[in-house]
């Protein structure tokens, strides 16, 4: 057996080699990831703004610019309120459909793959499908014309606003177009937000529903004081999952209904996309897409350094 030191000398051999396995890895990810990030923030404090390259020195002018937009301030009302019903949705109907299946009900199987069939369509078929579904001259509302329905619903060419308050230039509240973005989105990952919770439910020992039953606990305290608790980690990692994808999303928006009518249905992506690639305004695209790396950040930096402490 060798001295600490022997050991030591031939340790030294596997640290070299993992290093060098890792060494592409991460030198892709320090180029087009964070090179990429650190580029685009110095764009978004240049003037660069047209055709001509213009790299010098704006300071925050792109940033003061966007928070003065009408647009920008549209996209940040529909962004905070499809977030909150999409997430809201998602997991209530989540929820639901894992409480279901984990009743152990005839078929769970079946079911369990139909729920979760969504997942395999991207957003931008999703998004093709909804926009024919809730077209206001057809799909859903020829039904609804036929079960006697006089006005059925414009959907997302409406450019009502259920308004709540006065914000700079936009009327804070709910754009009822949004409301088919958001069916579109549940449909498509509330059977993700379902695999999550059933795995969580399948990991609550059945014992613990039996012993509360002999104490004589009735199924909603069941509910409230076993299942939601020890749910609690899923449904906070749930909730950073899909609001990750709203603060992002695009590719539903964007092949469904595009920015909409006074910017009822724009998000700060679809923004980005026709400012950069559209409009030639590089330093304001640019100074989006950080915004929305912030946004991100904000929520997530706070789970993984709380996450890092529980571990």
């Amino acid at each position: 057996m060798g001295t600490p030191s022997t050991l030591r000398k031939k340790r030294i051999p596997d640290t070299v080699w993992a290093i060098l396995l890792l060494m592409p890895s991460l030198i892709a990810i320090g180029i087009f990831v964070y090179g990429f990030i650190s580029w685009t923030g110095y764009v978004s404090l240049s003037n660069w703004n047209s055709l001509v390259k213009d790299l010098s020195f704006a300071g925050l002018k792109n940033f003061a610019f966007l928070f003065q937009d009408f647009r920008f301030q549209s996209d940040i009302r529909n962004t905070i309120m499809f977030t909150v019903l999409f997430i809201f949705a998602c997991l209530a109907i989540g929820l639901l459909l894992a409480m279901l299946v984990n009743s152990k009900i005839k078929g769970e199987g079946f079911f369990r793959n139909i729920f979760i069939f969504p997942m395999a369509v991207s957003f931008i078929v999703t998004g093709v499908v909804w926009q024919w579904l809730l077209n206001p001259s057809s799909g859903i509302n020829i039904l609804l014309q036929n079960l006697g329905v006089a006005s059925p619903p414009k959907w997302y060419v409406s450019t009502e606003i259920i308004s709540f308050f006065k914000m700079g230039q936009i009327e804070f509240g709910f754009p009822v177009a949004l409301v088919a973005v958001i069916i579109a989105a549940v449909w498509q990952m509330a059977g993700y937000t379902m695999a999550m919770l059933l795995a969580g439910l399948r990991a609550i020992g059945e014992d613990l529903f039996e012993a509360a039953r002999v104490d004589g606990a009735t199924e909603r305290k069941i509910f409230t004081s076993i299942i939601l608790p020890l749910l609690k980690p899923v449904i906070v990692s749930a909730v950073i999952i899909l609001g990750h994808i709203s603060l992002k999303i695009f590719d539903l928006v964007y092949s469904m209904t595009g920015p909409g009518a006074m910017f009822v249905t724009d998000m700060p992506g679809v923004y980005m996309f026709e400012t950069t690639f559209r409009g030639n305004f590089y330093g304001n695209g640019s100074a989006i897409a950080i915004l929305l790396l912030l946004f991100v950040s904000f929520l997530i930096v706070p789970y993984l350094i709380s996450s890092r402490k529980g571990d």
